[in-house]
């Protein structure tokens, strides 16, 4: 597999420019949006066994405070930058119309055809390099900030379904409708629509209440029981695979299903769908997690990053 380079040695002042951007333009259709890659990654670093933990505050700048979260939309706000274009396709998969199947090799791999850049690829490569963290300063192929940041970004991209969508209509991207009253598309709808729809109607609008109704339900609620299997990963590459072919499953069952351009989607599709997109949020926080401890943890049982 390909093994991405080329870090900016500038992170600090590529960060202070992403800032003036931010405030400068409006946002766009991101992954899980905002709100979403907040919540996993929190999940996450909620999750973190004391070792991890440390690494990821010295990794993150002193400016967040430890929070990683802060940080976890970053990967999208910079991928139009030149310095950051070559990082655009790593944020999904396009997989064959109605195949409702992933394969690596047929599927990960940019629109000029260079394989290993897609959100999959993505997830092994950023694991890599953050497994030289322990080499120190003296090594200075990564930048390890960076790939922690994308790592944890992207292992929210692959959790979305939607971002293991058709080649045809980008993911849903193409599948203009109706959300309730305005229009939007299928993509949106399960990067944010859902979301927001159900922090406004069950939470008062606090993404915070949401996010602790996801943890609560599988720390000792509805999931619980099935947070070990979650855990389990013996092998990167076959693991990352997995996600990804969860992904492109419950897009064809759950997103796709029903819906055609121009519909309007509102109760039904929203009742039916909002636990896919919770338990999504939770098992990419909860694997992030998984993923952290392992690479930052115990050298002897860190297995994933020897994959």
């Amino acid at each position: 597999m390909t093994t991405f380079g080329g870090f900016s040695r500038l992170f600090l002042l590529c960060f202070i420019l992403f800032l003036c951007y931010a405030f400068i333009t409006q946002p766009g259709v991101q992954a899980w949006s905002k709100e979403g890659h907040v919540m996993t990654c929190r999940i996450a670093q909620n999750l973190l066994e004391p070792e991890a933990s440390h690494a990821v505050q010295m990794l993150l700048p002193d400016y967040v405070g430890g929070d990683l979260s802060a940080l976890c939309v970053w990967p999208d706000q910079v991928r139009h930058w030149y310095r950051y274009r070559w990082t655009s396709p790593l944020h999904f998969i396009d997989t064959p119309d109605e195949a409702c199947s992933f394969d690596y090799e047929r599927d990960c791999h940019d629109p000029h055809g260079v394989k290993d850049m897609c959100v999959a690829g993505a997830v092994h490569n950023f694991t890599t390099q953050l497994s030289h963290y322990r080499e120190g300063t003296s090594d200075r192929r990564y930048n390890m900030t960076e790939a922690l940041l994308f790592l944890a970004h992207f292992m929210g991209d692959i959790h979305q379904p939607m971002h293991v969508g058709f080649t045809s209509d980008g993911g849903g991207n193409t599948i203009a409708l109706r959300w309730f009253r305005h229009k939007s598309n299928l993509h949106h709808v399960w990067d944010r629509e859902i979301i927001l729809t159900a922090a406004a109607d069950y939470f008062g609008k606090d993404m915070d209440l949401l996010e602790e109704e996801i943890e609560g339900n599988f720390t000792d609620g509805i999931w619980s029981d099935d947070l070990a299997s979650w855990r389990e990963c013996s092998d990167l590459f076959s693991c990352v695979k997995k996600y990804a072919t969860e992904s492109i499953n419950l897009a064809c069952k759950w997103g796709y299903k029903g819906v055609k351009s121009g519909d309007t989607l509102s109760d039904d599709y929203f009742n039916s769908r909002f636990p896919i997109v919770t338990k999504r949020i939770a098992q990419g926080g909860v694997r992030l997690a998984m993923i952290l401890n392992q690479v930052f943890g115990d050298s002897q049982k860190n297995t994933v990053a020897a994959t």
